[in-house]
């Protein structure tokens, strides 16, 4: 009986996502907050008399920690799928009471 074994590539579970690490739904995520932010910086930078390397530091020190949260998410979610399980967890908590005998 011949057994032919495989060899399976260390990227095999890299499908899917965006250069190997951040899943699709993040990047979609990071895109749709970052696009408001971006919005913003062009706006200061119409407005702000400031040197061009002062409005690319403001830029990036706005763009950076939005998009950067979004793509890793919290506890490997994403922010919307966080936000949804913290909504759910707030409506459906309860308090429990214990009437009987204390325990020993």
């Amino acid at each position: 009986m011949n057994r032919t074994s495989y060899h399976i590539p260390a990227n095999y579970t890299d499908a899917g996502r965006l250069f190997g690490l951040f899943e699709m739904r993040n990047g979609v995520e990071a895109v749709i907050l970052c696009a408001p932010v971006l919005g913003l910086c062009i706006l200061l930078a119409n407005v702000l008399p400031v040197s061009v390397t002062a409005k690319i530091v403001l830029s990036l020190f706005l763009l950076v920690p939005v998009g950067g949260f979004a793509l890793i998410g919290i506890r490997d979610d994403s922010l919307t799928r966080f936000l949804r399980i913290y909504i759910h967890w707030r409506r459906s908590r309860r308090i429990l009471i214990y009437r009987g005998d204390p325990i020993k």
